[in-house]
């Protein structure tokens, strides 16, 4: 038996490995954490859950102490990372990737646009009247890419390859606003001295990119001095993620041609380090709900109700709708290999909004769970659960009535 098993080490590893390439791997461990947060937050276990997301974590450097739960150091450490990740694939996809031409960009902007407006307001008509509860206006806005595409690729290689586009598409945009959103809504009381320094390190960080300089740990040197002054500025500290990106050259300066791209290098590095362990933490920290005890009162409450219909209706709504006009109107056109049925899927699938609505989430209603009648996070699991299953089903469906992947197909 026991030379057996090195043979079995061997075969785990092969099998870890094989996982790891799929590229549905991501959305599946992300379900899988969120999935055991829910059981161990529902188990006995689940003061031992507590326990570990409220241990406090401290950092001395002198007179500078930052003092945080895990959890912040999670959502506000780690997720710096994961925004970092998301602005290098911001400024490559514009510079040379899939949105680097206006008809490229045209159909996906007009369906984030109308795929933030509607959840927006549907969450809105059962929250307005509460100064309180209307902070959450934002947490049915966003798409959750991991997720989304992870069920999207569940379904193989027959999905077309112009549906996989506009998904990425629609949530790059989607990330845009959101970023927007957190900078403009979501910020506390600045503090002017950390300010000032998050602006000195911006100005050093153009320098180093006017200059060539292709170190990336010179550039992340700054970002971790920046990351610092935005956590004190009141800024949420995770923008300093996509501020750094901007000035990361997708390109060496220098005249060896052969010095590999440090926009490139560093979001390979980074790619596998956020979808195999920081998204899945994150999941597995904020997932958490306990639904022991819970009535009708919290589950009808507005907040997770406008949250979970924001998602699973407003979604839908504004992504198809916004593109069906925008086609109707000339101002777009759906890509080759694309139907109708096949775009409704995606915009009923951009409604898990699992990652990014728990984050925003937490910026919006930061006290505890235990001093609210509500949690916004079981609209977000219920709104993000039945898009991604009548997604999947629509899109399944779609495909049945393609026979040809790049053909083109009749406008209404």
């Amino acid at each position: 038996m026991a030379n057996n098993i090195p043979r079995n080490l061997d075969q785990a590893k092969l099998m870890i490995n094989k996982f790891l390439q799929q590229k549905s791997s991501t959305g599946i461990l992300l379900m899988l954490a969120a999935a055991l947060a829910l059981l161990i937050a529902n188990t006995p276990l689940s003061v031992y859950y507590d326990l570990l997301i409220s241990t406090e974590v401290a950092i001395k450097v002198g007179v500078l102490e930052i003092a945080k739960p895990l959890l912040l150091w999670i959502n506000d450490g780690l997720m710096a990372l994961f925004f970092l990740l998301v602005g290098l694939e911001l400024k490559r996809e514009f510079l040379v990737g899939e949105l680097n031409q206006v008809r490229k960009i045209a159909l996906p902007a007009l369906g984030a646009v109308g795929g933030m407006a509607f959840p927006a307001l549907v969450y809105l008509l059962f929250n307005a009247g509460d100064a309180y509860t209307v902070r959450g206006w934002a947490i049915p806005a966003a798409t959750d890419i991991a997720f989304a595409m992870g069920i999207l690729l569940l379904l193989g290689a027959r999905v077309p390859s112009s549906l996989k586009v506009f998904l990425i598409s629609l949530a790059i945009f989607d990330d845009i606003g959101a970023i927007a959103i957190i900078a403009l809504f979501y910020t506390e009381n600045i503090s002017t001295i950390p300010v000032l320094i998050v602006a000195a390190s911006l100005v050093v960080l153009f320098v180093m990119n006017r200059r060539g300089v292709n170190g990336i740990g010179m550039y992340l040197l700054v970002g971790v001095v920046m990351w610092v002054a935005m956590l004190k500025s009141g800024v949420h500290a995770t923008l300093t993620g996509v501020l750094l990106a901007m000035f990361i050259p997708l390109r060496s300066k220098h005249e060896d041609d052969d010095l590999p791209s440090p926009l490139l290098t560093l979001e390979s590095d980074l790619h596998k380090m956020v979808s195999y362990a920081i998204l899945p933490m994150f999941a597995f920290a904020n997932a958490g709900v306990d639904l022991r005890g819970v009535g009708l009162e919290q589950l009808l409450h507005p907040v997770p109700v406008g949250v979970a219909l924001g998602l699973f209706v407003g979604k839908q709504l504004g992504v198809f709708g916004v593109c069906w006009i925008g086609v109707k109107l000339g101002l777009a056109s759906l890509p080759t290999g694309m139907n109708w049925k096949g775009l409704y899927g995606v915009a009923v699938l951009s409604g898990v909004g699992f990652t990014m609505s728990l984050f925003i989430g937490s910026l919006a209603f930061q006290e505890t769970v235990a001093n609210r009648i509500f949690d916004e996070r079981v609209g977000i699991i219920a709104g993000s659960l039945a898009a991604g299953l009548l997604g999947y089903f629509v899109i399944k469906s779609s495909l049945n009535t393609t026979t040809q992947e790049d053909k083109p197909l009749a406008q209404p």
